[in-house]
């Protein structure tokens, strides 16, 4: 009885495990800029804005510029300043894309990138290398670096 109830239990949680698992072969919603802000995974990242297992020299996967949000939801600055992520998303809807990275489900990504500070926003212009900003912004620090680092031709 207890082996039944143990691999039901096991077969349970593996089925819901995967509903919610990423599909690397879809698309992701937010991936053409749509104002809202969506999840990204390692894999995601991977696809999406730059491998690199493949790439030594950075390389962006996408077409639009990017800011990745890296936030931990224990973390009281991080809360503050997703609202703003947010509103920016909106703002600059179709112009930029938004992402958010929990860095508590996502070590490998975190690690990956050197990500040490909460929440730190990284801009990643279409042409050209990845900027950061570490810690909470105002919303005028947060626009003019979306002007300086992601909208210059």
């Amino acid at each position: 009885m207890k082996k039944t109830i143990f691999f039901s239990v096991l077969i349970i949680s593996i089925t819901f495990a995967s509903c919610n698992a990423v599909n690397p072969g879809s698309k992701v919603e937010n991936s053409s800029g749509n104002g809202d802000v969506s999840a990204l995974t390692n894999v995601m990242f991977k696809k999406l804005v730059f491998n690199y297992d493949i790439n030594k020299e950075w390389k962006f996967e996408g077409s639009k510029p990017v800011i990745i949000d890296f936030y931990a939801d224990w973390c009281p600055p991080c809360r503050k300043l997703s609202p703003l992520v947010e509103e920016i998303a909106k703002e600059y809807k179709g112009k930029i894309v938004v992402y958010k990275v929990d860095t508590d489900k996502e070590k490998d990504l975190t690690q990956s990138l050197g990500i040490q500070n909460l929440p730190t926003l990284l801009y990643i212009p279409a042409k050209g290398k990845p900027q950061i900003t570490l810690g909470l912004i105002p919303r005028e620090t947060l626009v003019e670096k979306i002007n300086e680092i992601l909208l210059t031709k």
